[in-house]
């Protein structure tokens, strides 16, 4: 897990996007396929579930740093993170375990299926022989609680970067249910995909600022203005007989919104409108706030 670790501590030490797709594009370059597998399917939400319960976990690390439990908790207490307190009692590890994410994955989804004896002795183990970055990351991984600050945005830039692929091509692969059981790197990642072309995003048609004065532009009969909405301004696109959102930011959004899937019924096939997303309640006289769409992106389920 030294691999993850390091790519883990370079994002999460620096603020810098650039640091960060720099960090990503390396580690998606030559990791092995399985460790790119898991760390996309991590990056992306898709967290092994919790193995063990936090109460034993921090009887478990108290034993295993011989410190009273009372002191353990006044630590944890102090630190306000139960991965990071393990990581910090536990005695350091000297020696250097090398062996990869993905071993580390499969390893922790087995012991739901172990007796509770044999299950401590497994994660005290892990503890011994992790250093302290990786035992950090593996209580992470073992509680469900594993999070990183990267965005679906910034991963597919940096998958482009490392595969030389497009982001649009990347970002439609990443999306749906998919999962590392159910797939490997190859048909994830390189293999071919007519799919992708059908739900490829025409370059958006963006306003900009005007350079010189209004008069410039001539005659007003000649244009049309609209309002600035508080919206998304994306792009819906009806191909191959599905429909795929886009954001201007090439951020592929069609799982936030279903009710768009409609559209399929009444406008023909190869219709792609670009234009301002809205929220707009059918008994009201206007749009509702931007907060409205923000509410809808950010949940992580929608009916």
């Amino acid at each position: 897990m030294k691999r993850f670790a390091e790519l883990f501590a370079a994002i999460d030490q620096s603020t810098k996007t650039t640091v960060k797709v720099a960090a990503l594009a390396d580690y998606f370059s030559d990791a092995p396929e399985a460790d790119k597998l898991w760390t996309v399917a991590l990056f992306s939400g898709r967290r092994p579930k919790r193995a063990v319960t936090t109460t034993r976990l921090r009887e478990w690390a108290s034993e295993a740093a011989d410190v009273p439990l009372w002191l353990f908790e006044e630590s944890y207490a102090i630190v306000g993170d139960l991965a990071e307190t393990i990581s910090l009692v536990l005695p350091p590890n000297p020696t250097q375990d090398d062996r990869p994410l993905s071993y580390w994955i499969g390893a922790l989804r087995q012991l739901r299926d172990m007796e509770e004896a044999e299950r401590k002795a497994f994660v005290l183990e892990c503890w011994r022989v992790l250093g302290g970055t990786e035992r950090f990351l593996f209580n992470k991984l073992i509680t469900g609680g594993f999070r990183v600050g990267v965005s679906q945005k910034l991963m597919t830039r940096a998958l482009a970067q490392a595969t030389g692929k497009p982001e649009a091509e990347l970002a439609h692969r990443l999306m749906g249910n998919w999962h590392p059981d159910e797939m490997n790197w190859h048909a994830l990642i390189e293999a071919e995909d007519a799919s992708a072309d059908a739900s490829r995003p025409y370059p958006f048609y963006l306003a900009y600022a005007l350079e010189a004065e209004p008069e410039t532009l001539g005659d007003p009969r000649d244009w049309r203005a609209e309002w600035k909405w508080d919206g998304i301004r994306g792009q819906l696109i009806l191909r191959d007989g599905d429909y795929f959102v886009w954001s201007r930011g090439e951020e592929l959004m069609t799982d936030r919104f279903p009710e768009l899937a409609r559209a399929i019924d009444h406008l023909p096939p190869g219709t792609v409108l670009d234009g301002e997303l809205l929220v707009w309640l059918p008994e009201a006289d206007a749009p509702s706030s931007f907060n409205a769409l923000q509410a809808r992106i950010g949940r992580k389920t929608v009916p």
